[in-house]
């Protein structure tokens, strides 16, 4: 019995229903997590219709939970692209060079967790 199957139970209000499990970054890569420090980020983010981020990458895992919108994720090192809509978990891309895109007509809001050594910064932007 997993501990989520442990509070699904007839005896309690609660509910759980699992939504994604994964071993993978959306490029394929393995999700490797810092060695030393952990320090777990928090973030919301934004992003208005037609806004392009600046092409970046990250050194540590990030992951994005899509709450609202749709978000065209563009990998510029291989050419890949994914589209993620509301309710999408995403498993980012590590070491590699990619932007996103806001490819509808709503603002598409992101809950962003990253796990990095501890005072470092995740996202380096291309010069």
């Amino acid at each position: 019995t997993t501990s989520a199957n442990a509070l699904d139970s007839s005896n309690t209000p609660v509910v759980v229903t699992p939504l994604v499990s994964k071993t993978t970054t959306a490029s394929g890569q393995p999700i490797a997590l810092p060695q030393k420090n952990v320090e777990v980020q928090v973030s919301s983010y934004q992003i208005a219709p037609g806004a392009t981020l600046p092409v970046h990458k990250h050194r540590f895992p990030r992951y994005a939970y899509v709450e609202q919108g749709t978000l065209k994720v563009t990998n510029v090192e291989t050419g890949a692209a994914n589209t993620f809509k509301s309710g999408d978990f995403i498993v980012e891309i590590i070491g590699q060079w990619h932007q996103a895109t806001n490819i509808g007509t709503d603002p598409v809001k992101l809950l962003v967790i990253d796990q990095v050594e501890q005072g470092a910064k995740n996202t380096i932007l291309k010069q």
